[in-house]
């Protein structure tokens, strides 16, 4: 295996861990308002994820840079194509962290109901456009012979694309109820199983539409698998969600959205964007990477600085592994 093939699967394996973290992250975000009946909920629905948030999202910022690194044709056919979507993400996470971190800086009704509904809206935007800019990468979009996007903004507001943006959307929507399950206890702990088991059948159904779609138009036999796999594991998560198991519910959730992810980067191999305009102008793993020279670098300093990461990160989720509830919310007064 050549090295620009290891690092196609390195960043495959990047953004199977950011979807894993965030998309919990996401769906909790989503859930402060189909969930929460009211704020002290609100407060314990955003205390699930306050310790592991920011460090959840070190596993874009490393895509983005292993990317930027490692193939850097595609690095820049990427982000000039979907620049729109990709800075309306940019901005939804700015202003996510920014609400974490203002919405209890002052006690005034409107200051905290507006920054709750700013968490929201920039929980739900991302939940959605990474579904939708994942489909146009397999799908493919109209690349020419210098390597450069020449569609235009609607071109990427396809069916297939529309439709992998529900299926992230539901299914990190479905992680995040399983993951509040997970984490709370009391009340809420029952309404969010019960959520989840509503939204993870719309979830399956439009995964199942999505997947068997991707599967019939670029599949081969180890996509497949990666199918079975995931409409399996959903299946499962379902089954322990309604059986109260909530941490092999949760599990096999996760396992829903690593084998779908892995899926989708099994069946764009060996492109990285194929183009719709003609098959030889496709960015490919091969085309579009950098020297051997710079992935043998990048090689040693992942190698070093990945276990430490993953380690430190892993320790965490550890410490803050404990339920919480409304009754260890303390009173904004005090």
């Amino acid at each position: 295996m050549e090295l620009h093939d290891v690092w196609f699967v390195l960043i495959a394996v990047l953004w199977v861990g950011y979807f894993f973290l965030e998309g919990f992250d996401f769906g909790i975000g989503v859930l402060t308002k189909l969930l929460a009946r009211d704020r002290t909920e609100k407060r314990v629905l955003i205390n699930t994820i306050g310790p592991v948030w920011d460090g959840n999202e070190v596993w874009l910022l490393t895509a983005g840079g292993a990317t930027f690194a490692a193939f850097p044709e595609w690095y820049a056919t990427l982000f000039s194509g979907f620049y729109l979507p990709l800075l309306i993400i940019l901005v939804s996470l700015i202003v996510r962290g920014v609400a974490f971190e203002y919405r209890a800086k002052r006690p005034e009704e409107n200051w905290q109901r507006n920054w709750e509904a700013a968490i929201f809206w920039t929980s739900l935007i991302p939940a959605f456009l990474w579904g939708v800019a994942f489909g146009n990468i397999v799908r493919g979009v109209k690349i020419d012979s210098e390597m450069e996007y020449v569609g235009t903004f609607w071109d990427l507001l396809n069916p297939y694309a529309l439709l992998g943006g529900l299926v992230t959307l539901t299914l990190f929507t479905f992680h995040g109820a399983v993951f509040a399950a997970l984490k709370t206890v009391g009340d809420i702990r029952e309404r969010a199983r019960a959520l989840a088991t509503k939204v993870g059948l719309v979830t399956a159904v439009l995964a199942l539409g999505f997947l068997l779609w991707t599967q019939a138009a670029n599949g081969d036999g180890k996509s497949l698998v990666a199918l079975v796999v995931a409409v399996a594991a959903l299946v499962a998560a379902l089954g322990a969600n309604r059986a109260g198991r909530e941490g092999w519910a949760f599990s096999f959730s996760g396992v829903t959205i690593v084998a779908a992810v892995a899926m989708l980067f099994l069946t764009l191999f060996p492109n990285v964007m194929p183009s719709t305009l003609d098959a030889e102008w496709s960015l490919t793993v091969t085309n579009a990477s950098s020297s051997p020279y710079t992935l043998k670098i990048m090689t040693w300093l992942a190698l070093i600085a990945t276990p430490v990461v993953m380690l430190y990160q892993g320790w965490t989720y550890w410490v803050f592994r404990k339920r919480i509830g409304t009754q260890h919310i303390a009173d904004p007064a005090h």
